[in-house]
């Protein structure tokens, strides 16, 4: 698992992101539209993820496009990740999107570490993770959720599940008084990844 680091590595604001090679390609634009549009400095540690459904499934899954299942990976990549929040007098937020969406949402259900989550477009449909939601109580206080406006018009129909899901996710943090959004924004699942993550962070830290 490797780290890289962007931004400023002395910086109290520490943004914690599992990220794919996709990813790494607008990683550097998404950092400048943070600190940006938030006014704030910040140290961006984004975290390569070797085995994108295995590493950040917190449990197993069958297939639901092409024939590789989803592992339970996430706990050990968790174990990884909460590595690099040991400095207390730092503020913590995890983010990411599609499957490292779900991941961050996931981890604040697992640890407190984390001030806020950023789940840009996360993969709600993963089954069974409303029943989870539902069971447990999250350990943070601010969530950000969004979905491309296209994506619950997907063929498939098990990821066709993912915005009454999110609808769903959304009402339960509500009711359970979490400071709370979900964004629409437009298009499908591979619209600005960049763009939809770096507005979720922004929206999170400035709610802190």
């Amino acid at each position: 698992m490797e780290i890289l680091e962007f931004g400023n590595p002395q910086s109290d604001i520490v943004l914690i992101q599992p990220v794919d090679d996709h990813d790494l390609e607008g990683i550097e634009n998404e950092y400048v539209k943070i600190v940006r549009n938030s006014g704030k400095s910040i140290c961006l540690k984004a975290v390569k993820i070797d085995d994108w459904n295995s590493d950040l499934s917190p449990w197993k899954a069958p297939a639901v496009f092409g024939k590789e299942g989803f592992g339970e990976g996430a706990t050990k990549t968790l174990e990884e990740v909460l590595k690099l929040c040991v400095d207390k007098s730092k503020t913590y937020y995890i983010g990411g999107y599609s499957l490292a969406g779900l991941f961050a949402l996931w981890a604040a259900y697992e640890t407190d570490v984390f001030s806020g989550v950023a789940a840009a477009s996360p993969s709600m449909w993963f089954p069974d993770f409303d029943e989870y939601m539902a069971q447990n109580k999250i350990k943070t206080d601010t969530v950000y959720l969004s979905l491309g406006d296209k994506e619950e018009k997907a063929r498939n129909p098990v990821m066709a599940t993912v915005g009454d899901k999110i609808r769903k996710a959304y009402a339960l943090l509500k009711e359970q008084d979490v400071n709370c959004i979900l964004e629409w924004n437009e298009g499908n699942h591979f619209k600005d990844a960049d763009i939809r993550t770096a507005k979720g962070v922004v929206w999170v830290m400035n709610k802190k």
